[in-house]
């Protein structure tokens, strides 16, 4: 009862399942002459125990690191604000520079075809009519033709990749953050839009609506013999319709992007529910095809521009909308030439699902990219991107869903009809696999997959570094595994052409420069730790030279040093001395309980490879990237390890 009771203030349901067992243990502990009853305070001791050698460990390592690391590390207020002032912006530009380098670039072309278009109307007749409302318009209109050419390239995925694994450009161009310039990008278009059409309605367009014949007359050869008499007449022609339509479309898709929208945040009465999820925002992003071939038409039909060679919009949109459409095709025909097979589906605790597909005949990638995974018995059109877990060594490509929206729902729930609750030995809730050696009629009959990819992310850039520190929350552990499992395969490698006399490839071995790795892994749920259970074994029996050091941390449990976890703690303790098994995580990795304590991890770290760089990797939820980048850039500057920190959110 009192296990069930324990377990249950700890959301550890297996342990409850297992009550009467580790009850046996305790006996078993604390019995060892099968009298059938314990002392009170024998059972008291050993409560004791556990949390109290657990406390002493981090209480002994934090205080010797900190008095080790406090002179470093110790704030020393400036009282003088200009410096102050300048070494803040000095750290600023050290951890920015290259993304401060892009975005002023972006602003000084903004700002200079703005400037040479205002200035190029200052001087044309239409001035003296709409005065410098036309000037502001057709500046405002040169950066958004700009922009809306712009907008293309980062979400040029192939092209990125590309450059980033191929070329030394992602020494300089910071290719992580596409999708962040591409939102940046579309506030430059919006802001370019507003000075554009807000011009030309409230200004230009009255100004000529309400000018004499006098003042009129150089406008004839612009708008025709005959006055404009109404809004209506700007409105109906080419230039007014195709304005207005793109300028609703784009009103839709940068609103149903949001956030609150695309996350499902907000919470709207049907049938307006079918404007929030993931579905609303990628279809409604798709109107930008609509919107682009509007701009063409618009660019076209202008009142005050005849001559062709004057009307830039296609010149700017050429080259970027070949690029992009190139891209879709290539995603295209790549999915569709290169067909995979389902060779296992298993479905865990915490909505997770996991699939394995065989690996495409040339598909080559790098630990911590992704892939693109489409359905169509969800829906035919949509791709989502998910961290490939598998390592590039292994004979298959396999991928850990979470269902956090509508599609991955639906996934979930199409291939959970074709599982079947698992055999004896075999993890998860629901699984099917494909099985060689009978019929075809006998497999199951999975949905059609197909993928697309690799693409390149921030953790492949993980071999750059001697020192790792893997941070995964959740589902964000899904990179962090296949890294893992490519540094044990790679060390295992170059172990075996040492013993074997042969040097191997020398360029790989070059390539791969990892001696040492710590994986932290945050998750609330104790049956997250199902879904990389394998894993976990295989490192821990295979690392012998303990290359990775793997934390598990169970934020659902009470803090070490608790009375509501002390019972867990030790039944932990007795499990592992006796099986090698954790009662928390099913595996050989020890559970830790709550949050890690970041600063004490940087300071273990900072301590064990002093005059090193370690790069921090970590993918998950926003909730952690601040505290893990300030601390990375504080123990930067304070002590002689560098900490280069690697983000990845969803």
């Amino acid at each position: 009862m009192i296990i069930t009771l324990s377990a249950a203030a700890n959301n550890l349901k297996k342990v409850s399942e297992q009550s009467e067992e580790y009850a046996r243990l305790i006996m078993e502990e604390l019995d060892p002459n099968n009298l059938g009853y314990i002392e009170l305070y024998n059972l008291e001791m050993l409560l004791l125990q556990a949390p109290s050698q657990s406390m002493g460990i981090g209480t002994t390592n934090s205080r010797n690191l900190s008095q080790m690391l406090s002179q470093h590390l110790r704030p020393t207020a400036e009282p003088n604000p200009l410096r102050r002032w300048y070494r803040r912006a000095s750290y600023f530009l050290e951890d920015n520079w290259r993304r401060c380098w892009v975005i002023l670039l972006w602003l000084s072309i903004c700002v200079g075809l703005f400037t040479w278009k205002f200035m190029q109307y200052r001087e044309r007749a239409v001035f003296k009519v709409m005065g410098y409302c036309v000037c502001v318009a057709k500046g405002g209109a040169e950066t958004l033709k700009f922009n809306m050419a712009l907008i293309l390239l980062p979400v040029c995925r192939n092209t990125i990749t590309w450059f980033r694994n191929r070329t030394a450009a992602g020494r300089f161009v910071p290719f992580d953050d596409n999708i962040n310039f591409h939102k940046v990008i579309a506030a430059g278009i919006s802001v370019g839009a507003g000075l554009h059409i807000i011009s030309h309605l409230t200004c230009d367009f009255p100004r000529l609506l309400h000018a004499t014949e006098e003042e009129y007359e150089p406008m004839k050869r612009f708008f025709g013999d005959d006055q404009p008499p109404n809004y209506w007449w700007f409105v109906k022609g080419t230039e007014g319709w195709t304005g207005l339509v793109m300028l609703v479309l784009m009103a839709i898709a940068f609103t149903l992007a949001m956030p609150w929208f695309r996350r499902g945040r907000l919470s709207l009465p049907k049938p307006l529910n079918r404007l929030t999820g993931f579905n609303a925002f990628w279809y409604s992003h798709h109107l930008f095809v609509i919107v682009y071939a509007l701009l063409i038409v618009h660019g076209h039909f202008l009142y005050l521009t005849k001559k062709w060679q004057k009307k830039s919009t296609w010149m700017y949109l050429a080259v970027p909308m070949v690029m992009y459409a190139c891209e879709r095709l290539t995603r295209a025909l790549r999915s569709s030439v290169r067909p995979v097979k389902i060779l296992k589906v298993a479905v865990y605790p915490g909505n997770v699902l996991s699939l394995h597909f065989s690996k495409p005949q040339g598909f080559r990638y790098k630990s911590g990219q992704y892939i693109f995974v489409n359905c169509a018995a969800v829906s035919p059109f949509q791709w989502h991107p998910f961290s490939i877990t598998s390592a590039p060594q292994d004979d298959y490509v396999s991928v850990h869903i979470r269902t956090l929206g509508d599609w991955t729902r639906e996934l979930k729930n199409v291939f959970s009809k074709v599982c079947r609750p698992p055999t004896e030995g075999k993890s998860g809730l629901l699984r099917a696999e494909y099985d060689r050696d009978v019929g075809a009629m006998s497999n199951p009959s999975f949905p059609k997959v197909l993928i697309d990819g690799p693409y390149g992310a921030p953790a492949q850039d993980y071999k750059q570094y001697d020192i790792v520190l893997l941070v995964g929350l959740g589902i964000g552990a899904t990179p962090m595994i296949s890294i893992i499992k490519d540094i044990i395969n790679n060390m295992k490698r170059l172990e075996g052409d040492v013993e074997s006399g042969n040097p191997g490839d020398a360029s790989t071995s070059a390539s791969f420069r990892t001696r040492r790795a710590y994986f932290y892994w945050v998750t609330r749920e104790q049956g997250s730790f199902e879904w990389f259970r394998g894993v976990m074994d295989e490192i821990a029996e295979s690392d012998k030279k303990s290359v990775i050091e793997l934390h598990n941390y169970c934020t659902s449990v009470y803090e070490d040093g608790d009375a509501r976890s002390a019972l867990i703690a030790m039944l932990q303790s007795l499990n592992h001395a006796k099986n090698g098994v954790d009662i928390v995580s099913g595996t050989r990795v020890k559970t830790h309980f709550a949050r890690p304590n970041w600063r004490n991890v940087y300071k273990r770290i900072a301590l064990n490879h002093r005059e090193q760089r370690v790069g921090v990797f970590y993918c998950g939820a926003p909730v952690l990237t601040k505290e893990l980048r300030d601390l990375a850039q504080d123990f930067s500057r304070k002590t002689n390890t560098k900490f280069e920190f690697h983000k990845e959110n969803f």
